[in-house]
Formats: C-alpha cells, structure tokens, sequence
C-alpha cells in the first residue's frame, strides 16, 4: 500500500512538472530546448484507472525527461539589513527561494482559489489566491547575477540526471 501511493506521488510530480508549455514565451521558467517534452502522456480522466496513467510514465524513455529551469528575482533595496552588503546578500537569498517556488510550480502545480462578486451584471469584487506546496531535492545553481544597480537574478535547475534517479526509485517501489 505504502509503494502504491509513494508510486502514485511520484508519478504525479513528474507529471506536472514534465507537462510545462511555458518554453521560450519570455517567463521565468522554461523546460530545456534540447530535450523533448512528454507528449504522449495520457492524463487519466475521472473514471479511468490512475494505476494506468502511472505505468506509462514509468515506462517513458529516457530521452523524454526534461530539465526544468527556474529563474527568481529580487530588489536589494527592499531587503532588511543595517548595509548595502547585508541587503545585496538578503536580495541574493529570496531571489533563490523565489526560483524554488517557481521550480515547486512546475513540479507540484499550483493551487489556484478565486472568488467573483457580481451584482446587476457587473462586477464589484473579483480576487485570487495562488499556493504552491512542495519539497525539492537536488535543485542546482546555474548562476546568480546582479541585472542592473539594483536587482538580482538567480537561476536554478533540476537535471535530467536527478529526475533519472527519482524515476528509478519510483521503478524499484513498483518491483
């Protein structure tokens, strides 16, 4: 039982993580241009079999699994510290985390929560809530570079090399 729904955890995360249509549109975040993404997945619809959907994702090719990038941004004056060089490095700090949670996004998803007031047809309250919730592991830092006198840009990956090994963990739960 306890293989079963690690396998089906794991196989959600590579899920949503590989399914990212964001490459080259000028956001944060990109799967790598060199790889293929998985486009032969089928999602299971309410009423299929999820064991199904987790099979073929186990048994998807190597060349399939991409590398996810993130990148994360922050304005060092903004930053608490008592100098310049304490706020550069807090600036550096939650420009990272921010790439984490970009990462988190596209390996976890995101959970969205909206709320619309309409009265006599037009609106009068519209508001959105998003949350991200996840671990990552084996995250890598591609560069860290100041853009401009006053913002800092950290990038950070997860490898093919890394999703390789949690597809094989999740392989060796199945056996």
């Amino acid at each position: 039982m306890i293989k079963t729904t690690l396998l089906l955890i794991f196989s959600l995360i590579v899920l949503n993580g590989c399914s990212n249509k964001y490459t080259g549109l000028g956001f944060p975040y990109s799967i790598s241009s060199k790889q293929e993404k998985i486009d032969n997945i089928n999602l299971p619809e309410e009423g299929q079999d999820v064991i199904k959907a987790t099979e073929e994702i186990l048994s998807a090719s190597v060349e399939k699994i991409p590398t996810i990038t993130a990148v994360g941004y922050a304005v060092v004056s903004t930053q608490p510290g008592k100098n310049i060089a304490q706020k550069r490095l807090m600036a550096i700090r939650a420009a990272r985390m921010s790439a984490m949670r970009e990462l988190a996004e596209q390996i976890h998803g995101l959970k969205v929560d909206s709320s619309t007031t309409v009265i006599d047809l037009v609106t009068q309250n519209d508001t959105f809530r998003a949350m991200v919730k996840g671990t990552i592991r084996g995250a890598r830092t591609v560069r860290i570079n100041p853009t401009g006198d006053d913002t800092y840009e950290t990038v950070l990956e997860v490898d093919r090399e890394i999703m390789l090994l949690l597809l094989r963990e999740a392989r060796s739960l199945k056996a």
